[in-house]
């Protein structure tokens, strides 16, 4: 697969202009060599990412978002295939979510393929986003030309269950759009939460075996800097190729799929996760909703657990 992250610098609150630009940026991506069959952007990627009520706004219904960005890749690529992937602040119906859409544009249609709503919305720090937006109640991995994919957005990404998650539902890719402030120093210099981010990162590919295609939004917006750092983990836990912290960047890589299989088998971390899952989910000191099997009855369920099966 051939990969190209659009490490945007967007003018806050600007979506037309936003949007022009882009046209521009997939014209120049039309026009190489080797065309992107995945094109992926950051986390607000055509409006900036600290909006506060501007996102009542700036929101738009995810319908009208894929038509969007279908017309500009049409327009500077008229009859080339592409998929899309992007963050945006999506408008359902008078619910406002940080969502990533996932966007399969021809020469005549453009499918949306999966919307996914942000469920960790952080509240720390700089960060606001409960007090504007909902949060998604799901994790979803779908179907693509490339294998099964999930997405998430940003912290979704620090909270460990969450890649499990999508990797024990079949995920082998996870596309991260992001909108990372910089924060904190470490010794060499290197801010902190990239140091943070790319540790995780390298973490979770490994342990799952899966790419990781990180989309970081670049610029300032308040006084505060974005840090960029887009990169892809291949399956082993390495970065493969990284953009630069500050700035917009275009940043191209080829994708082997078959190094999922290989990075599963050499280290089956995956297989064995599966294999103990039942015991980890059945454990009584979990927080975990229940119901009693006189519930299950009553609603005319069928109860999942193996022993259900046995006269």
């Amino acid at each position: 697969m051939q990969l190209a992250i659009v490490q945007s610098k967007p003018r806050k609150g600007k979506y037309a202009e936003n949007l022009s630009e882009l046209r521009d940026i997939f014209a120049q991506l039309g026009s190489s060599e080797q065309v992107p069959d995945l094109v992926l952007l950051p986390e607000a990627a055509l409006t900036g990412y600290f909006l506060e009520g501007a996102v009542y706004e700036l929101a738009l219904d995810a319908n009208r978002f894929a038509e969007d960005l279908a017309q500009a890749w049409r327009s500077a690529n008229d009859g080339k295939c592409v998929d899309i992937a992007c963050g945006f602040y999506e408008n359902a119906g008078g619910t406002y979510y940080n969502s990533a859409i996932y966007l399969e544009v021809d020469g005549k249609s453009a499918r949306i393929r999966h919307v996914h709503r942000k469920m960790f919305l952080p509240t720390y720090g700089v960060f606001d986003e409960e007090r504007f937006l909902s949060r998604g109640r799901r994790l979803q991995v779908f179907d693509t030309r490339f294998g099964p994919v999930a997405m998430l957005i940003c912290e979704d990404a620090w909270h460990a269950i969450m890649p499990t998650i999508a990797a024990i539902k079949g995920a082998r890719t996870l596309i991260i759009p992001s909108a990372a402030p910089g924060r904190g120093i470490e010794e060499d210099d290197e801010l902190g939460s990239i140091a943070r981010w790319r540790e995780i990162l390298h973490a979770t590919a490994a342990e799952h075996g899966a790419y990781l295609l990180y989309a970081g939004l670049a610029g300032f917006e308040g006084g505060k800097g974005m840090t960029g750092s887009s990169r892809v983990v291949n399956p082993h836990g390495r970065t493969l190729v990284q953009a630069p912290a500050l700035g917009a960047y275009i940043l191209r890589a080829t994708l082997d799929m078959r190094e999922i299989d290989l990075a599963r088998a050499t280290l089956p971390l995956l297989g064995d996760l599966n294999a103990v899952l039942p015991d980890l989910l059945l454990d009584d000191e979990l927080p975990l909703p229940r119901r009693s099997r006189g519930e299950e009855l009553s609603h005319g369920e069928v109860s999942n657990h193996p022993e259900a099966s046995k006269g």
